[in-house]
């Protein structure tokens, strides 16, 4: 018992509801796995009328559901079938109405790369053992170049990419596009001359090197011997920026320096120019120093309610994955039901129709008008108070104007060397005075002064 004689009740823990436990998990799991790739075997391989793909990943003793969204499975050609091994880029999360782990796919390639990568790890080690990845040899990178040479595809994103990083940092820095196929067999030969090109050229400071991602097929020029040892002896210093931050080749490794994209390679090479303006920033700051509070405690509360706002694509997604989960059963247990889900959905979607956003906008703009006629109101109540405000305070200051005293038969009087005199003491005899009244003024000679008796 305690010392008022109640008996101890233990106290019980919240319990999480199932929404917030899988809503938790799915976060944990996205925050712990921002991408990997697996490889198996794939099957349970579903095409739903949206367009989206579900499947499963297995091996010999594990599996794990997976679903790729419409916008990256648009581009896997050959689209893969039951029974393909295959690796897939991604990202871990939970499919919440369900507490289904998953992965949500981002890229599928065929397994059969294993040649490939025994002769990527040959090289490697080949060129290793020659000391060409040795960090001794590797030429510094400009700070500040004045000009910076591309070696990639014309038309491909990567160009895009770096031209945009560089015009929003640093538009001064000059730039030339050494164009080259990044791709297949001619791919080697055309960079192979593009990085000469760019010698004989002398105008680049240092070269960009590289391309989007792309599988290891895609990625091969970068790790043909020819084209590293023509980066390893390039004259000038380079930048790789091959594909994604998780691709790797064997010109990243010889390279002077490797950037994990074509854009990080243009933000690497680009000072940001505000840095440029940061003197002159400093006298705004303290112009500005009570703004910056507000704003700073404005941008914290932003950063907090946006960890808070779900991204609304994810709940679009979602939704669709829902939505096809959905159809998949409906379409299992179709005969006579389907007749009467049909009419259901047809029903809603009329009542969905009926729901127009036109009256909304009728309203809002009638709320806008209201809003707009009471604002000019208000706009001329504080004209009409900030005039009678001006009379006030200049009938004030008329008040205390000298130029009223001098309507009371008062006169200011100056001399040449004495502006207002104000003592007899400052004039003498024979002194020119000039004598200010209310209207006009008197040129007079001083004939005599006087002292008041103390």
């Amino acid at each position: 018992m305690n010392p008022l004689n109640m008996p101890n009740i233990p106290t019980r823990p919240r319990a999480l509801s199932v929404s917030e436990l899988n809503h938790q998990v799915r976060h944990l799991l996205e925050a712990s796995f921002m991408q990997a790739w697996v490889e198996g075997e794939l099957s349970s391989f579903s095409r739903p009328g949206s367009g989206h793909w579900y499947f499963t990943l297995k091996d010999s003793k594990c599996q794990v559901r997976c679903a790729m969204f419409k916008g990256f499975n648009q581009r896997i050609r050959p689209v893969p079938k039951e029974g393909d091994q295959v690796r897939i880029r991604g990202k871990v999360s939970l499919y919440e109405n369900r507490g289904d782990y998953q992965i949500i796919a981002e890229h599928i390639e065929p397994a059969g790369l294993g040649a490939l990568q025994q002769a990527f790890e040959e090289l490697k080690l080949k060129l290793q053992h020659e000391g060409l990845f040795e960090q001794a040899r590797k030429k510094p990178i400009p700070t500040l170049p004045r000009h910076i040479g591309v070696i990639t595809s014309p038309t491909g994103a990567a160009i895009h990419d770096i031209l945009s990083v560089l015009a929003r940092r640093f538009p001064a820095i000059g730039v030339t596009v050494y164009p080259a196929v990044v791709q297949g067999q001619a791919g080697s030969g055309e960079i192979i001359s593009a990085i000469r090109a760019a010698e004989r050229h002398g105008k680049a400071d240092v070269l960009i090197i590289g391309r989007g991602g792309g599988s290891l097929e895609d990625l091969w020029c970068f790790n043909d011997e020819q084209v590293v040892r023509a980066i390893a002896g390039c004259a000038l210093p380079t930048v790789s920026a091959v594909g994604h931050e998780v691709d790797f080749t064997i010109a990243d490794f010889v390279a002077d320096t490797r950037a994990p994209t074509p854009s990080a390679a243009a933000e690497t090479l680009s000072p940001d120019q505000l840095d440029w303006l940061r003197l002159l920033a400093q006298h705004e700051k303290r112009l500005m120093g009570g703004f910056q509070a507000v704003w700073s405690r404005l941008a914290t509360r932003l950063e907090h309610l946006s960890t808070r706002l779900r991204d609304p694509r994810r709940e679009l997604l979602e939704k669709a994955q829902r939505l096809d989960e959905l159809d998949l059963r409906l379409q299992a247990v179709m005969g006579g039901r389907l007749t009467r889900e049909v009419t259901r959905v047809e029903n809603a979607r009329s009542r969905l129709l009926a729901q127009t956003p036109a009256r909304q906008l009728i309203r809002s703009q009638s709320q806008l008008e209201q809003l707009s006629a009471r604002l000019h109101q208000s706009i001329q109540r504080l004209l009409v108070q900030r005039r009678e405000r001006l009379t006030y305070t200049g009938q004030s200051l008329h008040v205390v104007s000298p130029l009223a005293t001098l309507g009371r038969g008062y006169a200011i009087v100056g001399a040449d060397q004495v502006p207002v005199v104000r003592s007899a003491s400052e004039l003498k005899p024979g002194d020119a005075i000039t004598a200010r009244l209310a209207e006009g003024s008197i040129d007079a000679t001083v004939t005599a002064t006087h002292r008041e008796a103390e």
